[in-house]
């Protein structure tokens, strides 16, 4: 079609293009997943291949411009003056071992004359911290001797909806531009899902339910505490009417952040509120979460209330999770659901083993995606959170869920669904964890028990439970042979050091847990 009369007939330039674009994804897609090419790179070479080739070769005379639609800024020679009549800061964001977000901002002039190709230092001890000290734990053998880079990802560039001056752009570390630090989260859920395609051609999508609590600002005698926004119940239509100005705003702005929601209601707690994502890519559905969380939380803020993910802020009302969806795809086609071929409980043989080895594992994930102390106060029986160790369909006090929503014949399912996953957990080294765990499942064709139809509560004494405190996770992590050769020695050192300085630092200190709405 480029060399040719195509593009005056409607038909053939739209499918040419069409074709064009998924080829060229395609092939650039996986020279990414191969690190031949960085993202950056390859979204240079697609400006090349779509826009830079005909611009020169028929002197089109086009005004320069950028594939990057969030972004009005696309030329770092524009002078810093000229830029920041229209963007003002850029948020450098990374979220780090403790699950907390954070960013460096940089004025946008110096971001796209400098940090946008060079990347900005940051020190070792970032992936060392913890909730309550922003220092390296002991034993993380991070600190603050050495640097490293974070390199801004321009494909998650975004401007903020509720501060239009900034925009917000997701980092890798890097240990030297081109090179992954072997602590970077990102970097080691790319690692393990590009092992889960080469040896199984099988790629993972995921979709988390975000759920949390609103709460508002009330002053008594001077002093300042925080109370739930409403005292609605669960589905309520009188809370979600309360709240649907905020949640309005906030399904704006995932909109403008091309992040999907498919359903939003009030929670079973006062003040609860869930908003649940559209399956995605899990590399994408990572960043997502990331931007889902940012962009509540600041909606929230902009109304004058906190809106926290804190896994429990209230021990006597219901707890928060970001339950995931997970399913396994092959050449565009869910291979976890079964097949008249094979069936097992509605599994493929694929997603039978791949769940198999997540459930093998699951007391070692807890330490990833339940990683803080507060996690287990909401991970206990007839709580909807999964506290013993086992599996069913449609079984929503199991945590792992196998799902049939409507579309699925009755007796097969489509994915399966991780109930003890929390807004605590860094949504990279989560996912990276259960990739792994699948992974190993598939390697040595492990199989599952038979599935949990009711209450495992029930069955107590013939279930074991999962880890009831930290502790028992993070020694579940300790003596996980696959998950460190996977992850990495080095990465899952200082994340059991981080866990125990929590663990230490919160049973000394239990009334510290009430700050923890301000950081999650």
């Amino acid at each position: 079609m480029f060399s040719s009369d195509g593009y005056a007939f409607p038909e053939t330039y739209y499918l040419g293009s069409r074709r064009a674009r998924d080829v060229v994804y395609r092939v650039l897609s996986a020279a990414c997943e191969d690190g031949d090419l960085s993202i950056e790179e390859a979204i240079d070479a697609v400006e090349d291949i779509f826009r830079r080739n005909a611009s020169d070769l028929y002197k089109l005379n086009v005004a320069n411009g950028s594939i990057h639609q969030k972004t009005m800024i696309a030329d770092s020679t524009i002078a810093s003056s000229c830029v920041e009549q229209d963007v003002l800061f850029v948020r450098i964001v990374w979220n780090d071992a403790s699950g907390q977000h954070r960013c460096r901002v940089v004025p946008a002039g110096r971001f796209y004359e400098i940090a946008r190709n060079k990347g900005v230092g940051l020190t070792f001890a970032s992936m060392g911290m913890t909730s309550f000290c922003d220092g390296p734990a002991d034993g993380t053998n991070l600190t603050g001797v050495g640097e490293i880079r974070l390199m801004p990802d321009m494909s998650t560039l975004l401007r903020l909806p509720w501060s239009t001056r900034e925009e917000m752009v997701i980092a890798d570390m890097q240990i030297r531009p081109g090179e992954a630090w072997e602590y970077c989260p990102r970097y080691v859920l790319r690692k393990v899902t590009k092992v889960l395609l080469d040896e199984f051609n099988v790629t993972m999508k995921a979709g988390f339910e975000n759920e949390f609590y609103l709460r508002r600002k009330l002053v008594s005698e001077g002093h300042e505490r925080w109370v739930p926004y409403d005292n609605s119940s669960y589905c309520s239509t009188s809370s979600f009417d309360g709240a649907s100005s905020i949640l309005q705003e906030v399904y704006s702005s995932l909109k403008a952040a091309n992040i999907v929601v498919e359903q939003l209601h009030a929670e079973a707690g006062k003040g609860q509120f869930e908003v649940a994502l559209k399956y995605v890519l899990c590399t994408l559905a990572a960043d997502n979460l990331i931007y889902a969380r940012e962009i509540i939380k600041s909606v929230a803020r902009k109304h004058g209330l906190i809106a926290t993910f804190l896994p429990k802020p209230d021990l006597n009302d219901i707890g928060s999770g970001s339950h995931v969806h997970l399913s396994l795809w092959k050449n565009d086609q869910n291979v976890f659901m079964g097949s008249n071929e094979y069936s097992h409980y509605g599994m493929s043989n694929v997603g039978e083993q791949f769940l198999a080895g997540v459930y093998h594992h699951l007391p070692s994930i807890l330490a990833f995606t339940a990683p803080h102390p507060n996690s287990y106060d909401r991970i206990q029986p007839n709580t909807w959170s999964g506290a013993y160790l086992c599996w069913g369909k449609e079984n929503r006090e199991a945590p792992l869920r196998t799902a049939c929503p409507p579309g699925v014949p009755l007796d097969m399912v489509s994915n399966f669904e991780i109930k003890s996953f929390d807004g605590c957990a860094n949504p990279h080294l989560g996912l990276a964890a259960i990739v792994a765990a699948g992974i190993d499942g598939l390697r040595k064709g492990l199989k599952l028990p038979e599935p949990i139809e009711s209450n495992p509560a029930d069955y107590a004494t013939k279930l074991k439970r999962l880890p009831q405190d930290l502790l028992e996770s993070v020694e579940s992590l300790a003596a996980d042979k696959t998950l460190h050769e996977l992850i990495g020695d080095k990465l899952i050192t200082a994340v059991i050091a981080v866990r125990k300085a929590e663990i230490d630092h919160y049973s000394k200190n239990p009334g510290a847990f009430g700050d923890l709405i301000h950081r999650y």
